[in-house]
């Protein structure tokens, strides 16, 4: 398998049936980088335009509708000593009585330390002057083209994945997405230093990274909505609003997963479900809600 080296040089704000920048084989390995939400690339240079820029198309050989991708991500690191992030939670995340009391919202700079493995707040008066988080590097946005040749903004989300911003997605994670398009068109951007649940100040630290990533082809297999795994748990991605209706999805497609190909029947996955689901948030800033649906191997492994 051949392991491609890419460079990128110009970006989209869209998750569509763009032009492929390289097409490569199932099981071929991609090494590549991402600007930060607003553009900004690993030497602080404006090399594309806000939101969330992608890094992409990549065309995959033999990738058909009715297909599903796989995409093992490997390593994902900072490429920059730099990250920024907003102060204040987005009105719509508290109460409406509290919102009147919320301070206006300011950019955050960060600096990344130790090997880019720590955040450091920025020294400024308040009582997180100077403290340093553990970083955790995550991709926001991750997705192949939707179907019927649309171009959905790099905002939001879908059945395609796009923005997710959910904490799963980083390195030692495999991320299955169905396939709408010939080629399927797989888009990465918007990385991420660290993020809290939700994205609930509308940013996690944003940063430019490096990321390498493997991708493969299972064909004639359908799903309907993202799905991922990694070495504890396996879980389903549902992009909707209201939450509700995201938590609905998740669910409906883990509970379809179960039943095709664990053999569980509907009685049976909906039992261990309801015993052990955990349920986590995804971007809850943005025009479509995330709740990530999950299952440990565990438990799986006891059936």
């Amino acid at each position: 398998m051949t392991i491609h080296h890419f460079s990128p040089v110009h970006y989209h704000n869209t998750f569509g049936s763009h032009a492929a920048v390289l097409r490569i084989q199932p099981g071929d390995t991609i090494v590549t980088t991402t600007v930060d939400a607003h553009g900004l690339d690993a030497s602080l240079s404006q090399a594309a335009q806000g939101p969330n820029p992608q890094t992409g198309p990549f065309f995959i050989e033999g990738a058909e509708p009715g297909d599903t991708l796989r995409v093992r991500l490997e390593q994902l690191q900072p490429n920059r000593d730099t990250g920024w992030s907003y102060s204040v939670v987005a009105p719509h995340i508290v109460d409406p009585g509290r919102v009147r009391s919320l301070p206006e919202s300011q950019q955050i700079e960060w600096r990344l330390t130790a090997g880019r493995t720590r955040a450091v707040h920025p020294d400024t008066p308040g009582r997180l002057s100077g403290v340093e988080f553990a970083l955790e590097p995550m991709l926001g946005c991750l997705g192949v083209a939707p179907w019927d040749r649309q171009f959905i903004s790099s905002a939001t989300s879908g059945p395609y994945g796009g923005n997710m911003d959910y904490r799963g997605l980083t390195a030692g994670a495999a991320l299955y997405f169905p396939v709408f398009v010939s080629g399927a068109l797989l888009h990465l951007g918007d990385g991420h230093a660290l993020q809290g649940d939700g994205e609930i100040v509308g940013t996690g630290i944003e940063t430019s990274v490096e990321v390498r990533l493997t991708v493969d082809l299972l064909k004639e297999k359908r799903i309907s909505l993202p799905r991922g795994e990694n070495s504890e748990w396996i879980f389903t991605l549902g992009n909707a609003r209201p939450l509700e209706q995201a938590l609905q999805h998740a669910t409906s497609e883990m509970l379809a997963w179960l039943e095709e190909d664990y053999g569980l029947e509907a009685a049976a996955a909906s039992t261990l479900l309801g015993m052990h689901v955990r349920y986590e948030v995804g971007n809850i800033f943005d025009p479509a809600y995330t709740m990530a649906c999950k299952l440990s191997k565990a438990v799986l492994s006891s059936l």
